[in-house]
């Protein structure tokens, strides 16, 4: 049993946040009541979701879900902490109201080399496009007045496609940043951007502050390299599962829950067509997956303390 652990859901496998035509006719309702149904117990933000805290509580409350995190699109690459501030004010209040203690940033900027998600998965940015240092520096104070004003943990994302995606690309950026900046670890992304999960949980496990779950199907991922495919047609494709039916070894990551002090969420996220993958039925086969593989056999009531 492992009740520093709490494990929420996605509504990625519902609805997609990008690709508008992927679970457009799924009503949010039917996604917190199969979210909740599967056993989870909390949930991160999507495209779907209310975006005031009076309209949004009740609706968690009544099927007894978590607000878990929710992304927030960054721009720390161009514009100013002032201006990232300014941008993020709303939904960071919205998220801190609902209890949530986190905030995926994931960084949005259209730096020289930067190509939107529909380019080929080659023409993705890299990190030495920008100055590292003062890209760093604007990150850090922007974690540190996130945490201050509003409570709020920054949770960066390497992500495919964006600014820190590689092993060394995540390694530098770490080493350049301080301990206010938080790590979400994904280990879909990190699998298809070669990110070593041993050696970055033995280096800054202490910088994980959220987790999130999701796979690789890797006859899907050999195609997207072959054919050089963008990461909207990879998702469209399959590239991703729920954890368990890929091809990661997640023992690394089931020994840093385990061995570490890591108090959070893990998050089972895993962008799929829905017409393709029925959500209900994959959501609760990845439930069951981590609550055997992470040792998460306390009851509801416990966990969710």
């Amino acid at each position: 049993m492992n009740p520093r652990i709490q494990l929420g859901v996605s509504p990625l496998s519902w609805t997609n946040d990008v690709l508008l035509d992927l679970g457009n006719n799924i009503p949010l309702e039917t996604c917190l009541e199969q979210a909740a149904s599967a056993g989870y117990r909390g949930i991160e933000l999507g495209r779907k979701f209310p975006r005031t805290a009076a309209e949004l509580a009740p609706l968690l409350k009544g099927v007894d879900l978590r607000l878990a995190s929710g992304w927030h699109s960054g721009f720390l690459a161009e514009r100013s902490v002032e201006d990232e501030i300014a941008a993020v004010k709303t939904h960071a209040e919205l998220l801190r109201s609902l209890g949530a203690n986190v905030m995926v940033y994931g960084e949005c900027a259209k730096m020289p080399g930067v190509h939107p998600l529909d380019e080929p998965l080659s023409l993705s940015p890299v990190l030495t496009s920008l100055n590292v240092d003062v890209y760093a520096y604007k990150v850090n104070e922007f974690a540190d007045i996130l945490l201050n004003r509003f409570g709020l943990k920054l949770a960066y994302h390497h992500h495919l496609m964006m600014l820190v995606e590689q092993h060394q690309e995540l390694d530098e950026f770490l080493a350049k940043t301080s301990d206010s900046v938080g790590l979400v670890l994904d280990s879909g992304h990190a699998y298809a951007g070669g990110v070593n999960l041993t050696q970055t949980l033995k280096k800054y496990g202490h910088r994980v502050v959220h987790i999130h779950l999701k796979d690789v199907r890797p006859d899907v991922l050999q195609r997207v390299r072959r054919e050089d495919l963008s990461f909207n047609d990879a998702v469209r494709a399959g590239l991703f599962t729920v954890p368990g039916e890929g091809c990661i070894d997640y023992s690394p990551l089931i020994e840093f829950v385990a061995m570490s002090d890591y108090q959070g969420w893990l998050i089972v996220e895993a962008e799929q067509d829905p017409r393709k993958e029925e959500p209900f039925a994959a959501v609760s086969r990845a439930f069951n997956w981590a609550q055997h593989a992470f040792q998460l056999s306390a009851p509801a009531e416990e966990i969710a303390q």
